[in-house]
């Protein structure tokens, strides 16, 4: 029976991977179609639904709106959630709905006070979300210190600082999305549209009198000019460009918004594009809540679009299928559980449980890979761009390296490692995916070509092996020091573990360094500059050499090894993330101030370990039990001969 456990358990793990997969049937609302119109945003074509997911994250920090509270620890509960594309429709057209959400999160305690916020909004884990409703008195407030704050310098602003920024870019995100589609204040948009149109004639008469000092009809001047001034805040202030052009084939890039093009129409009397009464027949039926009609219009201008773009209709279908599959967010969640089975295993020799979570990591490997393969289709680019991308690419090849050695060794100690760096790497991911869309376009000098692909995968490949080396001397300092699991065999095998991954890192951070640099050449003009970037990668390189030589060189043994191991760890993640913060030279692309806090904390804990370590082997609990010449060996020492007795 204990044979087939392993098998039950990945069974148990497929099973709810192909019921995400299942297409999921809407009662009411096709939202799902709706969800994968495309769209034109920051130099990208992107469904709908991503527009909404984006939005959300930088708002709220969540891909969904919860419609019911639970407690943090009722974790059988799974209330209703507003998902992205439902709750960006109610944004754009029915915003009165939209502005009860608590979706504005602000969570020092000094800003709530400032806009007088106390007792109000929903509390989550010590996080406080409002909605617009809430924030209405304290607009000006926020609007007048965001102005303020966006004058200071990103590195220099304080905490309380970092919070009014964030809510001022938040809520006017919010306020853009609620004018992309129509004027706010608007309640049928086919009337209006179909009033602005029959007025515009009379109107641009009137205009021309007025210039030409003439009498003029008032109110076909005002009626004309009222319209008018509500889509020209559109054209200024809209987010994404929803409208597609009308001749894809011509003119692939002539996306404009929907303020754009009634404007335009306004002010020289021309049709309107197709897809303009499209979108009027979906607002109508929303705003009337007939589901069947608003259905009925998403159908149609879907079946217009894949007539007119067909590859554009099939980007919006794939991003939108990647989208709800959430591919690393369930890769994470399985790489959480097979960490657990692994440790686990540890402490009462199962091997079914080993087996188990070797199973389960190869299946969220196997649905990492599905990720990352399709963000690669959806971009066109090689896995790694951004900072992002590097963090999914490092976990999945670490994974990999960890697999690798699970198969060799068999001891749990590499499904352990593969594990836990891919639950953390895909956390790491997960948090960087909160400042907005992880597939933007790159600037002009990181756009693809042969060399940068290749340095990028080369070099990161070189991150993911010195992080593997560096846990699995987390492993085996934790191991020896605290249990009684760590024995001489696998002392040895962590210990030729870490000295070969070590030589891989070391050779391809070295190849990935020189790659970078033909690249810069060719981009930059310059082999190497000195950039924070390029030390950094060069600092990896050098202290991989360090250790193998220090190693070779016999001053260092397994201990050794194995701390300076572990302070790789830091160096790689100051290469990785600290060089990004110092905001100066060519990489300074990913940015990210967020991160000096967990960095701080990372490299403390990294430091207490090097501590634990170097306590004396005597005192650890695997190897207590030694005597001194055992003791000696497990030291990497050679055992003191026995002196002879004097007299």
């Amino acid at each position: 029976m204990k044979k087939w456990i392993p098998w039950l358990v990945l069974a148990f793990f497929a099973t709810d991977i192909v019921a995400i997969l299942l297409p999921r049937k809407e009662p009411s609302f096709h939202y799902q179609e709706f969800g994968r119109i495309p769209v034109l945003l920051n130099g990208r074509l992107q469904p709908f639904d991503s527009v909404g997911r984006n939005a959300l994250l930088q708002i709220r920090g969540t891909a969904s709106v919860p419609l019911e509270e639970k407690k943090s620890y009722e974790f059988w509960k799974h209330p209703e959630k507003l998902r992205a594309t439902h709750w960006l429709l109610e944004v754009m057209l029915k915003p009165e709905q939209a502005d009860t959400r608590p979706i504005f999160l602000i969570h020092h305690p000094d800003l709530i006070n400032e806009l007088n916020l106390a007792g109000k909004g929903k509390e989550k884990s010590g996080l406080f979300y409002f909605t617009f409703n809430e924030l209405t008195n304290s607009i000006g407030v926020i609007e007048k210190e965001g102005v303020q704050v966006n004058r200071v310098d990103p590195q220099t602003r304080t905490p309380y600082q970092k919070q009014v920024a964030k809510l001022y870019n938040a809520l006017t995100l919010y306020k853009r999305l609620k004018n992309s589609y129509q004027p706010e204040a608007t309640q049928d948009f086919a009337r209006d549209l179909a009033d602005f149109r029959a007025a515009t004639p009379a109107g641009i008469t009137a205009v021309k009198a007025r210039e030409q000092k003439q009498d003029y009809d008032r109110a076909a001047f005002n009626k004309y000019i009222g319209y008018l001034g509500q889509y020209d805040f559109m054209a200024r202030f809209a987010y994404p460009l929803i409208v597609p052009p009308t001749d894809p084939v011509k003119n692939p890039e002539g996306w404009q918004n929907m303020g754009q093009v009634l404007v335009s129409a306004g002010l020289h009397g021309g049709d309107l594009p197709p897809a303009v009464a499209h979108y009027t027949a979906i607002a109508s039926a929303y705003r009337a809540d007939k589901p069947d009609e608003f259905n009925a219009a998403v159908a149609t201008f879907k079946e217009w679009i894949e007539k007119e773009m067909p590859r554009k209709a099939a980007k919006g279908r794939a991003e939108f299928f990647y989208n709800n599959l959430q591919a690393f967010l369930h890769a994470m969640i399985i790489y959480l559980c097979a960490f657990l089975l692994g440790c686990f295993s540890w402490f009462n020799w199962s091997d079914v449980l080993r087996r188990s979570a070797f199973y389960i990591t190869i299946l969220a490997w196997v649905v990492h890979t599905a990720g990352l393969v399709f963000r690669m289709a959806l971009e066109g680019r090689p896995p790694v761009t951004n900072l992002y991308s590097s963090a999914v690419f490092i976990g999945w090849a670490a994974v990999l390296l960890g697999l690798i050695l699970e198969y060799i060794y068999r001891d749990g100690i590499g499904v352990v490692t593969a594990s836990a760096v891919g639950a953390v790497t895909q956390l790491i991911a997960h948090n960087l995916a909160l400042g907005g869309d992880t597939m933007e376009m790159l600037r002009a000098v990181l756009d693809t070509n042969f060399w940068l692909a290749t340095h990028v995968i080369t070099i990161t490949l070189g991150y993911a092996a010195t992080f593997v080396a560096g846990f699995l001397a987390m492993v085996f300092i934790l191991r020896g020091l605290l249990t009684t699991t760590l024995s001489k065999t696998t002392a040895q095998s962590l210990n030729r573990m870490v000295y070969g991954i070590i030589c891989f890192a070391t050779l391809f951070s070295f190849i990935g360094t020189v790659l970078g640099g033909i690249w810069a050449d060719q981009s930059w003009g310059r082999f190497w500059g000195w950039d924070p970037k390029e030390n950094g990668a060069l600092i990896i390189v050098l202290w991989n050499g360090i250790i193998l030589h220090a190693r070779w060189g016999g001053l260092i043994r397994d201990r050794g090894l194995m701390n300076l191991a572990i302070f790789g760890n830091i160096v790689t993640v100051f290469s990785w993330f600290g060089v990004n913060m110092l905001g100066i030279g060519l990489h300074s692309y990913g940015f990210m101030d967020a991160a000096f806090k967990w960095i701080m904390f990372f490299n403390a804990t990294q430091l207490g370990l090097i501590a634990l370590g170097l306590i004396p082997l005597r005192y650890w609990r695997s190897f207590r039990e030694d005597g001194p010449q055992e003791a000696a060996k497990s030291r990497g020492a050679s055992p003191r001969k026995p002196q002879p007795a004097t007299t």
